[in-house]
């Protein structure tokens, strides 16, 4: 956000909306986090300096940091969960602060100013550096103010950040325990309302919980009896106080309902003073939202046994998954080192008998002959039709291959008794979609009754919407899903 950032005296260059910058600790010039820039410069100048500034794409022991086998910690200020200014850089400051006393009333806290969670960026103000245009000159008229209204707006608390994670005292696990508790209760009568339900459980613990916990104190569930949020969350769910179910296709435990009239819930007094939010936690569960809502399906092939001699032959694998651009240079590869381009015709490649047989063996009719030389343009399709069919899809972190080709989502509008109409999706398990989740939405989204069903004689579940709403349901599934449009099969039954 614009009002968190620290600007230098020598102020920001002019940028462009879709800049990448990067996010670092004062104190420490090592990245934190990396994102893009979601306006200009003059763009922010007309909004006053408000909104968000950047979109974070990658922060530090993020999933895709954890994902890595050896992960790489730039210097000795970065820790599991605190990031403080680089020693090395700070004892060089100390020893020139040294020699000036009046510029040391900023800096000589250096280490306390940085000690900062990662996870809370309300505490810190972020110093962004743009890789294109930190070395440019600030010369225009609209850069000066700029510089002057994000200086002015600057807040004063930059000065005066204390951290208190050497002072934070150690909780045994009964109290870890017992925190986690209060957090929960304490989110549960302040932030999570019914009709955000259901909430997954990483969502409730980074978006609702943590930010319910005493300023300093850091909470780690591994620290705790449960040492899972899963077992955690059941264990609330035994008691009564919550429902939960586990996400079939996301392995994950969503909170699903509240018992506001539990004795714990009733006789929980929750705090009356502010709840301080976490304004990355915030940002987390904003990304974790529009990564879940991003879809990419990618189709797939594996050899067969067709094909197999080919892959053999150039020492390919033949028990992974290709795409088609990298089954089409395993055959090319074999053209090339078996020198089967036909030397009069260059777009014309010869068949010995194995690549004959891996393009037309059973495909030719008996009594036909078979081709000896095919096109090109014509030889890598030919070559990947004779494979198995698969293919990928990914919605943020969750990913399945399946085999066969994807089967369009099918909307369907028909009449019931009394002209009534009524729509039905089916086919959302194939793209990741929780059909009962989907159906709650739906509820919302339309202010009409859904219902949830077997499939006929069919394997997974269809959505029942009340009315002809098939082309905003269409709307719906490319603009908050990212499902593209040839993935979605419309069929009107009311159309005479």
């Amino acid at each position: 956000m614009f009002p968190g950032i620290h600007i230098p005296e020598e102020g920001l260059a002019p940028f462009s909306d879709g800049e990448p910058w990067a996010v670092v600790v004062p104190g420490n010039p090592a990245p934190i986090a990396v994102g893009t820039t979601m306006m200009s410069s003059t763009e922010a100048l007309k909004a006053g300096l408000r909104g968000k500034a950047l979109r974070i794409s990658h922060y530090y022991r993020d999933t895709l940091w954890e994902s890595s086998e050896n992960c790489y910690v730039p210097n000795a200020g970065f820790f599991e969960d605190v990031v403080v200014a680089d020693p090395a850089l700070l004892s060089s400051l100390q020893t020139s602060d040294s020699r000036e006393d009046d510029s040391s009333v900023g800096q000589g806290n250096v280490e306390n100013e940085n000690m900062t969670d990662v996870n809370d960026f309300d505490e810190i103000s972020p110093v962004l550096e743009s890789d294109l245009t930190k070395d440019s000159v600030v010369a225009t008229e609209a850069s000066e103010q700029i510089t002057t209204a994000m200086t002015d707006l600057q807040m004063e608390k930059d000065s005066g950040l204390e951290s208190n994670v050497d002072s934070q005292p150690l909780l045994s696990v009964e109290e870890v325990d017992s925190l986690m508790d209060k957090c929960l209760l304490q989110s549960l009568h302040g932030t999570v309302k019914d009709k955000d339900l259901p909430i997954p459980g990483s969502t409730l613990w980074s978006g609702y919980v943590l930010p319910c916990r005493p300023s300093g104190v850091t909470l780690d569930i591994k620290k705790s009896s449960y040492k899972k949020l899963s077992k955690w969350l059941q264990s609330k769910s035994t008691t009564g106080l919550i429902s939960v179910k586990e996400d079939k296709h996301k392995k994950e435990v969503m909170l699903v309902s509240i018992n506001r009239n539990h004795l714990d819930y009733t006789s929980f007094k929750p705090e009356k003073k502010k709840v301080e939010k976490n304004d990355q936690s915030t940002k987390s569960v904003t990304s974790e939202v529009q990564l879940h809502k991003l879809l990419e399906v990618a189709e797939l092939y594996k050899p067969s046994v067709h094909v197999n001699p080919i892959f053999s032959a150039v020492g390919a694998d033949t028990g992974k998954l290709y795409s088609a651009p990298e089954a089409s240079q395993i055959v090319f590869a074999y053209v090339e080192n078996g020198k089967l381009v036909k030397e009069v015709d260059k777009s014309k490649v010869i068949l010995d008998s194995t690549l004959c047989d891996a393009l037309f063996k059973g495909a030719i009719k008996k009594g036909l002959m078979y081709p000896t030389e095919i096109h090109k343009k014509d030889l890598g399709q030919t070559f990947i039709n004779r494979m198995q069919a698969h293919y990928r899809v990914t919605r943020g972190t969750d990913s399945v291959v399946r085999k066969g080709s994807l089967k369009p989502i099918q909307i369907m509008t028909e009449r019931r008794q009394g002209n009534k109409k009524v729509t039905k999706l089916s086919g959302l398990e194939s793209y990741l979609l929780d059909p009962e989740a989907l159906a709650s939405e739906l509820q919302k989204k339309f202010a009409c009754s859904t219902t949830v069903a077997e499939l006929p004689g069919k394997k997974g579940l269809e959505v029942l919407v009340q009315g002809g709403v098939i082309d905003d349901l269409a709307r719906h599934l490319v603009d908050q899903y990212g499902i593209s449009k040839r993935y979605i099969e419309i069929l009107d039954k009311t159309k005479k």
